[in-house]
């Protein structure tokens, strides 16, 4: 293995950026770990410039936390803003969902197939870091159709927040089968119309996932 992270010279901060980000999402780098520019320098073969400039988009996606003196750290969230994390999506994926079922064609129904298809095959591989990216893919597709631009921007926002725990959801806590259930029944409902059956387990999926976590990671930071 390399000692650096070698990388292309072209769009330096856009490919820094993406590979921290999944760096954060993936636990390698943990919450409230401390960011030392210089060591990051080192290890992507770069000068500061891009990393500051990464570090800076991760700042506004929630993932860094940036101070004054130009410190940072990897953003820690109190259980209480994890379990809000959790109850915006409830309230934003549920209203998307009512709003798309009714107007899914045959082409969304097609593409969050495709898209369930290669979840599993991640399942199989336990291929934790691609079923994160899939499984956010999945759900916006679930909600394609209902064609509101704004409220999948502040989603997305929220998704980025919410990805790292729905990783550890499902590497530490073995969850992968009863989300595979829940993601092939949420298309079933969907594809038949039953709008308030497949909203009450969407609720249900989140919220499960939300109060899992919340037990696990309250036991976890009582035994630092």
């Amino acid at each position: 293995m390399p000692k650096t992270r070698a990388i292309p010279r072209q769009s330096l901060p856009d490919v820094i950026t993406n590979d921290l980000r999944e760096r954060i999402l993936s636990g390698e780098m943990a919450e409230g770990e401390t960011i030392r520019q210089e060591a990051l320098a080192e290890d992507y073969d770069v000068s500061r410039m891009p990393i500051r400039e990464a570090l800076k988009r991760l700042d506004a996606e929630g993932l860094v936390q940036l101070t004054n003196n130009r410190g940072a750290s990897v953003t820690s969230h109190s259980l209480s803003e994890i379990g809000e994390i959790f109850d915006l999506r409830v309230l934003l994926e549920v209203d998307l969902f009512k709003r798309a079922i009714q107007q899914m064609t045959a082409v969304n129904f097609d593409e969050c197939e495709r898209i369930l298809d290669e979840m599993e095959k991640s399942y199989d591989a336990y291929d934790v870091g691609r079923w994160g990216s899939l499984n956010n893919e999945y759900h916006m597709a679930l909600y394609a159709a209902a064609g509101r631009g704004l409220s999948n921007e502040i989603l997305q926002r929220v998704n980025v927040q919410s990805d790292r725990y729905v990783r550890m959801h499902l590497s530490v806590m073995e969850q992968r089968e009863p989300a595979k259930k829940d993601h092939r029944e949420l298309l079933s409902l969907a594809r038949t119309g039953r709008v308030d059956d497949a909203c009450y387990l969407l609720i249900r999926h989140i919220q499960r996932t939300k109060e899992q976590l919340l037990a696990m990671i309250t036991a976890t930071r009582k035994g630092d």
